[in-house]
């Protein structure tokens, strides 16, 4: 229930932020570039981590303005004012229901899923031990988290809406999927955050942008549908044959912008969507 309810909070910010970013254009928000998460076969360190924090006796998590407590101090090099990002890897298991058929299986193939929780800032150092300051958060912070040092991420510049073409011919480049968003979610419109199934192996830099589309007749989805209902159920009349996806124009459902890099997977933040998408849908390269 609390996980629900920072969900909703974080949401909502998150959106209003994005919408503010849209009418400037300009660069992406912070809340979107740093609360980004990333799909990666790397895993990440896990020698530095949230030992526990204030008031440890019975608080279980923490959130922006809290103090933290992480196991380095100055026997390791750690000083006052030294910024520090907290991420948290999220087991596929978190994936309860498939909403296409490969969709666990690429997952696996991309890497482990690891969600940004929060900025710290060191406030005391003592020997093996310092305390830090949540001073900008995505989620919450719980006891053995990742601690790994901040590095200031690129800010890509968005684009106009005015240059989205719904009738995109294809462009040639690389294609992929959305093949999930940021907690798993089922759907994705703007200001979502998904991660597609290519990168920097195949070519892509932070600041690219995807086309988002659906061929006519997709039928990735594990949802039950019944197949030809207008026609064959129906009757709603049929054309003397069969017409497949790929000779019929695509739904273009969208854009968004790569804002985060893996050897086989990106983390982009949709900035366009004309209609609802969803995992398994594709993408290709603009």
């Amino acid at each position: 229930m609390m996980r629900r309810f920072l969900f909703i909070l974080s949401f909502v910010g998150l959106t209003c932020s994005f919408a503010r970013a849209q009418q400037g254009l300009g660069t992406l928000p912070d809340n979107k570039i740093y609360c980004s998460g990333i799909v990666t076969s790397d895993p990440a360190p896990a020698d530095t981590y949230v030992v526990t924090g204030e008031e440890s006796y019975y608080r279980i998590v923490y959130i922006q303005g809290r103090l933290v407590f992480i196991n380095k101090g100055a026997s390791q090099g750690i000083k006052v004012g030294d910024e520090f990002e907290v991420i948290r890897p999220t087991p596929i298991d978190n994936l309860q229901f498939e909403w296409f058929r490969p969709q666990k299986q690429l997952l696996r193939a991309m890497g482990t899923t690891y969600e940004d929780e929060a900025r710290l800032r060191v406030v005391n150092v003592q020997a093996n031990v310092s305390t830090a300051e949540i001073v900008f958060g995505c989620g919450y912070v719980q006891r053995a988290d990742i601690v790994q040092r901040f590095t200031p991420r690129p800010a890509p510049m968005l684009k106009s809406e005015e240059t989205f073409d719904m009738f995109a011919p294809p462009s040639g480049k690389s294609k992929a999927m959305i093949v999930t968003t940021r907690y798993f979610g089922q759907v994705a419109s703007e200001g979502t955050i998904v991660y597609v199934n290519l990168g920097s192996g195949q070519g892509v830099k932070v600041g690219d942008y995807f086309r988002v589309f659906r061929f006519q007749g997709n039928s990735n989805e594990i949802e039950f549908q019944t197949p030809r209902v207008a026609y064959q159920v129906f009757g709603f009349g049929s054309t003397p044959r069969p017409y497949t996806g790929p000779e019929l124009p695509r739904d273009v459902l969208g854009e968004g912008v790569v804002v985060r890099v893996a050897k086989n997977a990106s983390s982009v933040v949709i900035t366009l969507a004309k209609r609802e998408m969803y995992p398994g849908d594709y993408v290709e390269l603009e």
